[in-house]
């Protein structure tokens, strides 16, 4: 049974929390391999028209190139129409395949809210990081996973990491104020994005 993983996001522009929290994923879940797949439509979300999916695609292969066993895949931007997970892991599912779907605290706490959340939980078995330190939401958390155990038999894991307190937001943010973002993204995505004058 070939163990995947898969981290999907809007990767506007990814960062060094995006990485460790995929190394950590690939380390805890003993994963054979990890898709990490860029959001083409979000149907959460309204993006910025200036952020395009080539350029999240061409910044997330800069920014994972080089570790073992993490793949880039541009199969939600192929695809028409507004992303949505249930569809990638009905494209990636098989007999042989043990599919394990990550996910933010924020997005943990909604899978019962995204379209058909039953199949979500047949064909995978979601993992969450966390990326904050509010301990207001510990109790949310256990509560919200013993409700997904009782309506769809399965136990959803935590990545135990120390949280890293970073968002592509922030991040955005800096570079429109023409701050320092050294230490934040790989110095790839950064040479990346001053070379085509994003996030300005």
């Amino acid at each position: 049974m070939t163990r995947i993983g898969i981290y999907g996001g809007t990767f506007s522009p990814p960062h060094n929390g995006h990485i460790a929290a995929a190394k950590a994923f690939m380390e805890q879940m003993w994963l054979d391999f990890l898709y990490v797949i860029p959001t083409g439509t979000p149907p959460h979300k309204e993006m910025d028209v200036s952020m395009n999916a080539p350029h999240r695609l061409e910044m997330c292969r800069r920014a994972f190139s080089g570790i073992e066993g993490i793949y880039v895949s541009d199969m939600e931007m192929r695809r028409e129409g507004r992303s949505y997970t249930v569809d990638t892991l009905r494209e990636l599912a098989g007999e042989d395949r043990r599919l394990f779907l990550l996910c933010g605290t924020d997005m943990m706490l909604t899978l019962d809210q995204w379209r058909e959340p039953e199949e979500i939980f047949k064909l995978s078995y979601p993992v969450y990081i966390r990326r904050e330190k509010d301990a207001i939401l510990d109790a949310k958390i256990v509560q919200k996973i013993a409700d997904y155990n009782q309506k769809y038999g399965k136990v959803v894991r935590r990545i135990v990491t120390e949280p890293i307190e970073l968002s592509s937001s922030l991040i955005r943010e800096k570079l429109k104020n023409g701050e320092d973002v050294s230490g934040l993204i790989p110095a790839s995505v950064e040479k990346y994005i001053r070379d085509n004058h994003l996030y300005v």
